[in-house]
């Protein structure tokens, strides 16, 4: 017994909708998965350490960031002129970024008369979600040694190349 076929015609293809059409009118090929997801993205530790540092001075009671001697030399190439001076946003910040995860030290100076546990609690907070929010990393730990405090009769570090 053999068996016959009936051969028709060519197999209707389906129609694509105008956004899947390439520019020829024909189906676009597509990889696997969302475009978002096709590569690889890597964050250096100087763009975690940035984000840190301007998230970390935007907590009252935070003076400055960094040691005293980091901080004088800080204030040094400050007054170098031709840009080299440009003020450190990462000064007292040291980042160790791993694939999904980071950790931070930060090194602060804070004003005389706040309390330095809620100051900490602060910055934690805020450099947390400004971390986590921008780069999409999970921060394990803020780590964070108080250096020094800001008396109220102290002269402004800063004052001099503030009036010029």
């Amino acid at each position: 017994m053999t068996e016959t076929t009936q051969q028709k015609g060519p197999e209707p293809r389906e129609q694509a909708s105008p956004d899947e059409r390439g520019r020829k009118g024909g189906p676009v090929r597509r990889g696997g998965g969302d475009p978002g997801t096709r590569g690889r993205t890597t964050i250096a530790d100087g763009v975690v350490e940035k984000i840190a540092g301007l998230a970390a001075r935007d907590c009252f009671g935070v003076h400055a960031m960094g040691s005293g001697l980091s901080r004088t030399f800080g204030a040094m190439r400050e007054r170098v002129p031709g840009g080299a001076g440009a003020k450190s946003v990462t000064r007292g910040v040291k980042a160790e970024v791993g694939e999904v995860q980071t950790a931070l030290d930060l090194e602060i100076v804070v004003v005389y008369g706040v309390s330095i546990e809620d100051v900490a609690r602060d910055v934690r907070e805020n450099v947390i979600a400004a971390v986590e929010r921008m780069t999409g990393l999970e921060v394990v730990e803020v780590n964070i040694a108080v250096s020094d405090v800001k008396l109220p009769e102290e002269e402004e570090e800063e004052s001099e190349t503030r009036l010029q």
